[in-house]
């Protein structure tokens, strides 16, 4: 009898024991499922389209880095701002980073100008360039995506021909500031000279750009130049007529390289676009 009860309890322990395993087996079957589900998640989150949560994050990242590479000379050629910066370069054009720092970048060179004295002579100068810098092309660019279509010289030639185009603000202040001061204020513009030379005068003076020494289109002599090529030989004309050349404004760095650049330049923004 005592046999039989030992054997039923031995019997029963080995059931109690195999349902523990039947448990315990389920249970890493069931945690093994469950990593897996996790792990094909991330999996989908970090191969997601740049869309949303930390992608949004890592694209917002990679714009500002992208912007700042263009805006130090870093990057060159580029023909159109990167799709996943579309949004990007629009939101800092629009709502009010790029005024922010066109403002702090004005003070600077406002800083700058009241350090100098300009001589009696009248030889004193100071150079700006046209487009998105005097007068800012944000309403066309607005319609080519901000930078995210490519470069249309019809579309642009009839948008330039309107003279339609705003003052950039913190510029004219500067502009006046200049004039005031007694400098000789240049004005370079890659702009064709029998095409755009009578509608950038205009739309320069409607705009409240007044009192400026000269505005110097490209004429048919310099037509294929490249921007720093050819604005390096109107500079170099400047200083041999006896000009000294106190700073140099510009969005392009095109407008800035080269040689005869003046003492001090002075680089605006514009993500949307890049001339060489």
């Amino acid at each position: 009898m005592f046999k039989h009860q030992k054997a039923g309890r031995g019997q029963d322990m080995i059931r109690h024991k195999m349902k523990i395993i039947q448990t315990e087996t389920i249970f890493l079957f069931l945690l093994c499922v469950v990593l897996k589900m996790v792990t094909s998640k991330e999996t989908l989150r970090n191969h997601r389209p740049w869309q949303g949560g930390r992608l949004a994050e890592l694209s917002s990242s990679y714009c500002l880095s992208w912007r700042l590479a263009v805006e130090t000379d870093n990057i060159h050629g580029w023909r159109t701002v990167p799709v996943q910066c579309l949004h990007d370069v629009e939101v800092y054009m629009l709502d009010g980073q790029y005024a922010s720092d066109l403002n702090l970048i004005v003070e600077h060179i406002g800083n700058y100008v009241d350090g100098i004295v300009p001589s009696d002579d009248g030889f004193d100068a100071w150079i700006f360039d046209v487009d998105d810098t005097c007068l800012s092309n944000i309403f066309y660019y607005q319609g080519k995506r901000f930078g995210g279509d490519p470069y249309d010289p019809q579309a642009f030639k009839e948008w330039a021909s309107r003279g339609v185009s705003r003052a950039i603000p913190q510029i004219l202040q500067l502009f006046h500031k200049l004039i005031l001061s007694g400098f000789k204020v240049f004005l370079i513009t890659g702009r064709d000279e029998t095409t755009f030379g009578q509608t950038t005068l205009y739309n320069l003076h409607f705009q409240g750009f007044f009192g400026f020494e000269q505005l110097i289109l490209r004429s048919e002599a310099y037509k294929g130049q490249s921007g720093v090529v050819y604005k390096s030989e109107m500079r170099r004309k400047l200083v041999e007529q006896g000009y000294r050349i106190w700073g140099n404004v510009g969005d392009q760095w095109s407008d800035l390289h080269g040689q005869y650049v003046g003492n001090r330049t002075f680089k605006l923004p514009n993500p949307m676009y890049y001339v060489p």
